[in-house]
């Protein structure tokens, strides 16, 4: 989930200066607008310690005007609050019309800790969630509009913001803003915010991923995103033929880094014999993993997305050979039928869920409503802003009993090499159905489709169901890739049930 904003992305203090000196006025006066049309918004700051929570509070109170903000920390209960419902604190704090509440850590953070120290259990978390989810619907549905930020640093770079603050600081003063025992706690903190994230990412109340280990870069994009939510809370009020709110209609959430896809190394390659002995390898494994897997009742899933032309019915091919044909199908996904509108677009996809002890195969999978329906408003922005988390929850709900294994592929090729497989396509017969228009037309959209990609990989790339980025510029490369991931997966999975 986090593999976007550990990129260690900078900014110039030449940068820097002239970026927040324009935010800054266009936040302060876009907070004076909301004022006056009676915007109540709440701005949720949570984060892993050292990435600067308190900073940013700080900046974004001097950036506004005081008097129609508030900050509210939630420290332990006192015994007001331990005499009413949990959530009782939390409407205290809420934003009158034309105000801001701003909370530390909010309804998120004593909940989040508690699954990362195993005070409670994976079920009655997901209670709790849940809980959170209903309250910010319904502060939505009356107006509100919520964003959360969530304040991230690699493990190596807390390590370094820890013993920087322990270094520049008095003891007492570090201590107070670095809680040791969770330093220590990374792996176990993180894991329970990326389910909590995920758990309650929804379209009316966002979670914006903060790369935080350069306090510029942090301060940018937070406050980007805070003025790009004021200024399409203000636009929408002043547009009368807007009939529904929608956050992501009118904010453009600022993720201001190079695309993950950038950071593939697609000049990678294998050699024909290499490949050739690797492929019949891999493929008499597969046939072996998948007749065991079959056995113990333990299915497999394996979907596959990327750029048209990247792959996917080669890698596919090569999968099938390797599988006995008895235990396997494979889904071609195209434009949805009649009988498919009709339904919930997951729909289709249950359908084909595999049974126990077999394997589906998707070309093209569910991800189509937040790559091609995006793209090409097919969906609304607020059809495909809720689908991260629909989809987390559908891949949940095949992953969690340990008798499915899924797999997610998006293999990634340059716009040279599909130009020149294309041209190939369109150049010979025997291929040149697998060429058209439609093709040609999505070239031209492919800064829009990375920022698709983008949005996807940090939404929905989570422990139960990771996304593999394959590079195939080279063919045989991208195959022997996947199969050996394939390959590894099923036969640690499959030691469990020993």
């Amino acid at each position: 989930m986090f593999e976007l904003v550990e990129m260690g992305k900078k900014i110039s203090k030449d940068e820097y200066e002239k970026k927040i000196s324009e935010l800054r006025q266009r936040l302060f006066f876009a907070q004076l607008e909301a004022k006056k049309f009676k915007i109540p918004v709440v701005v949720l700051i949570a984060g892993i310690d050292g990435a600067g929570r308190g900073e940013i509070i700080n900046l974004i109170t001097e950036f506004m005007d005081t008097r129609y903000i508030k900050t509210h920390t939630f420290w332990a209960e006192t015994e007001e609050e331990r005499e009413r419902p949990p959530f009782w604190r939390y409407w205290r704090s809420l934003a009158s019309a034309g105000t801001t509440s701003l909370l530390f850590g909010g309804w998120y953070e004593n909940t989040f800790l508690d699954l990362a120290y195993r005070r409670i259990d994976i079920d009655r978390f997901d209670r709790r969630m849940q809980r959170r989810v209903r309250f910010e619907r319904t502060l939505y549905n009356n107006g509100t509009y919520i964003v959360k930020f969530w304040l991230h640093l690699s493990e190596d770079g807390q390590k370094r913001k820890v013993k920087k603050i322990f270094k520049e600081y008095d003891e007492d003063v570090a201590k107070f803003r670095i809680n040791k025992n969770n330093v220590k706690h990374y792996k176990e903190i993180v894991a329970a915010a990326a389910r909590s994230i995920r758990v309650t990412d929804r379209v009316e109340a966002p979670w914006v991923l903060i790369d935080s280990y350069d306090w510029r870069n942090r301060n940018v994009n937070v406050i980007e995103t805070l003025v790009n939510l004021y200024e399409g809370a203000v636009k929408r009020q002043k547009d009368s033929n807007v009939q529904e709110k929608c956050f992501v209609n009118n904010v453009n959430i600022s993720y201001d880094y190079p695309s993950i896809l950038d950071n593939v190394d697609l000049s990678v390659s294998i050699g024909k014999k290499d490949y050739e002995e690797k492929l019949e390898k891999l493929q008499l494994k597969l046939w072996s993993l998948t007749w065991k897997a079959h056995q113990k009742k333990v299915s497999t899933i394996v979907l596959f997305e990327g750029w048209d032309a990247a792959g996917k019915g080669g890698c596919i091919r090569r999968i099938t050979k390797g599988i006995d044909s008895r235990l396997y199908q494979v889904i071609q996904v195209a434009a949805p039928t009649d009988e498919e509108k009709a339904h919930h677009y997951l729909w289709r996809f249950w359908r084909h869920v595999p049974r126990f002890g077999f394997v589906t195969i998707y070309d093209r999978s569910w991800y189509g409503r937040v790559l091609v329906e995006r793209v090409e408003n097919f969906a609304t922005p607020e059809e495909w802003g809720r689908s991260y988390s629909e989809i987390n929850d559908f891949e949940e709900q095949l992953t969690q009993y340990g008798k499915i294994i899924l797999f997610k592929f998006w293999l990634h090729i340059s716009m040279d090499e599909q130009l020149k497989r294309f041209e190939e396509r369109q150049s010979n017969p025997l291929k040149q159905y697998k060429i058209t228009d439609e093709d040609w037309r999505n070239r031209e959209k492919w800064d829009i489709y990375k920022n698709a990609v983008d949005d996807m990989v940090a939404k929905t790339s989570t422990d139960i169901a990771p996304w593999y980025i394959i590079p195939a510029n080279d063919k045989k490369y991208a195959r022997i890739e996947v199969l050996e991931r394939i390959c590894d997966s099923l036969e640690k999975h499959l030691k469990n049930f020993e």
